[in-house]
């Protein structure tokens, strides 16, 4: 493995690390804000703020790296992230908490530009089991953040701020000095009509061979959000999990995660092809969601989480598909707007999943992972149409 390589999956992982560090403790910094009891709206709005920031702007970047380069935009993106965290640090008011969460929308391009950088080094037979290979570095930074971040969070209540900061500082200061560029800027100047954050998006859906693509990463990335709004009220409601076995629970969940993309993605892409592996990962999801939801007890939940873990086996061949659906000089553009289409799903699939919760917890909350499994069910006529 290149030295480039070794470094993109370095600043992942802290990437990783530092959004997971704010997770346990961002509803305390806002009730130390606000003085408000009830965060949940503030929590709601800053996830929207960014997601809609990370919309329209993450197609922009992309489409900037493939004329300047990729190496420039990543610099950037990683100095937002750092502001945003410091802002985070020193805010004494709500607005500069939005303000930060702002700039780091507008600024979040490591993912697509990281992605992007692969396709440029990495042979097509290579790009799943790499994109694997991001995947257990994303799982990895989340098994270390949350925990770490609790535990300084006890300390003070901004020092995982501080630190997530410090990590980012971390993570420029490596790529300014050690990454080379990806690709060769083509001579050509950035044009106003590359500021125009529709561009791209009207582009990618003028080429009828990656809507289908399109529609998977927002099917996809919509049931990522269901864990995130539901899995804490499911345990609780459920089984009267305490914070600490609902931390445990995703604790082992992110760690069979990691281990899963570090190993069986490319070995997958290669026994089963690229849409077996999609498929396989499909099935295991919606076997892992059936059983929490008819379950009763506890350790049933922990003893599904490796076959769990194994329904994303297939999202780096699904990567991998993407990257061939344009040319070379357009993989940045096109890497943003899967970005932004991740985005509009972190947008529109918590109101929806938060609404359907609402509704079956008095009589039967698992049935949420139900309605999951029906949004998998609807990604698998397009997978096998690919």
């Amino acid at each position: 493995m290149n030295k480039s390589l070794v470094i993109i999956f370095i600043t992942i992982m802290l990437d990783a690390i530092g959004i997971g560090l704010i997770f346990p403790i961002l509803p305390a910094l806002l009730r130390d804000v606000t003085h408000a009891e009830n965060v949940v709206p503030y929590i709601g709005a800053m996830v929207a703020l960014y997601a809609v920031m990370q919309l329209v702007f993450a197609p922009v970047l992309g489409a900037i790296s493939d004329r300047i380069g990729r190496r420039p935009v990543l610099l950037v993106s990683l100095g937002g992230a750092a502001i945003n965290y410091i802002l985070m640090v020193l805010a004494p008011s709500l607005w500069l908490l939005f303000l930060g969460r702002a700039i780091a929308g507008q600024t979040s391009a490591n993912v697509s530009v990281a992605m992007a950088y692969i396709t440029d080094i990495s042979a097509e037979d290579q790009r799943a089991r790499r994109f694997g290979l991001v995947s257990a570095m994303f799982g990895i930074g989340f098994v270390i953040g949350p925990v770490l971040g609790g535990v300084l969070g006890d300390h003070w209540l901004r020092l995982p701020f501080i630190i997530a900061s410090v990590l980012n500082g971390c993570n420029l200061a490596l790529a300014l000095f050690m990454l080379p560029e990806s690709r060769k800027p083509g001579g050509e100047k950035v044009a106003l009509s590359t500021l125009n954050p529709l561009r791209p998006l009207m582009w990618a859906f003028r080429m009828k061979s990656a809507l289908p693509i399109l529609l998977l990463f927002f099917l996809f990335s919509a049931t990522g959000e269901a864990y995130a709004i539901c899995w804490a009220l499911w345990g609780s409601d459920t089984f009267h999990w305490s914070g600490l076995m609902i931390g445990l629970s995703l604790g082992t969940f992110g760690a069979f995660q990691a281990l899963a993309q570090l190993f069986l993605p490319g070995p997958a892409a290669m026994l089963l092809g690229e849409r077996g592996a999609i498929l396989a990962g499909v099935a295991c999801a919606c076997t892992a969601l059936t059983t929490m939801a008819l379950a009763t007890h506890g350790w049933l939940v922990f003893a599904i989480l490796p076959l769990f873990a194994l329904g994303g086996i297939g999202t780096p061949a699904l990567q991998s598909l993407a990257t061939r659906q344009v040319d070379d000089a357009f993989q940045g553009q096109f890497q943003g707007v899967l970005a932004s289409v991740v985005s509009f799903a972190s947008i529109v699939a918590p109101l929806v999943f938060s609404s359907v919760y609402s509704a079956v917890q008095a009589q039967w909350p698992g049935a949420i992972w139900l309605a999951v499994t029906a949004i998998y069910a609807l990604t698998v006529p397009l997978v096998v149409r690919l």
